[in-house]
């Protein structure tokens, strides 16, 4: 297994086509246009088997408000391997290569995981947040009660120093907001 990181800028078209349709196999449907807007714009770590891409992840910049400070956050999306191609290691390597990027040029990482993913996540160091988490909405902040539980951090080395039973409020963004 190769894994490339690349800013989706250096993407070509055909490889943006193809992570579309990784990422529609891999969640059965249930990855809308939203989604993938969600993991534009940042780093993708893509894992291939020849020319073929078998599995993706992006990291993507989100704000996130702790106790009164603004963090730079590293947030993951759309983490998914092949079906035919998982329980391989495939998706450790990906989130092993989005945890370079998230160490040099972030405070924080953050995801929020499905029931699925939330296995690798935990094995890796990430924590579930155990305090509310929020958003920043248009009309001020909202508690958002049904991602707590599946939200997910990582401090990297170096990183910032967490109250882990306080609020974090992320930023807002069309959609699902985390």
């Amino acid at each position: 297994m190769s894994v490339r990181v690349v800013h989706t800028a250096a993407l070509a078209d055909g490889e943006l086509g193809e992570v579309r349709a990784l990422l529609d196999g891999a969640f059965d449907g249930d990855f809308g246009d939203l989604d993938f807007e969600h993991a534009l714009g940042g780093m993708h770590a893509l894992a291939y088997e020849g020319e073929r891409i078998v599995a993706h992840g992006s990291v993507v910049m989100r704000r996130v408000v702790h106790r009164g400070r603004s963090l730079r956050t590293g947030y993951v999306e759309a983490v998914a391997v092949r079906p035919e191609c998982r329980r391989r290691g495939l998706g450790a390597g990906i989130v092993a290569a989005l945890e370079g990027v998230v160490a040099g040029a972030y405070v924080l990482g953050a995801l929020s995981a499905s029931e699925q993913g939330a296995a690798l996540y935990a094995g890796r160091g990430w924590r579930v947040w155990g305090g509310e988490i929020g958003v920043l909405g248009p009309g001020g902040p909202e508690r958002l009660a049904g991602e707590e539980g599946s939200t997910y951090v990582w401090v990297p080395p170096g990183g910032v120093r967490l109250d882990h039973a306080g609020r974090l409020d992320f930023d807002w963004r069309d959609g699902d907001v985390l």
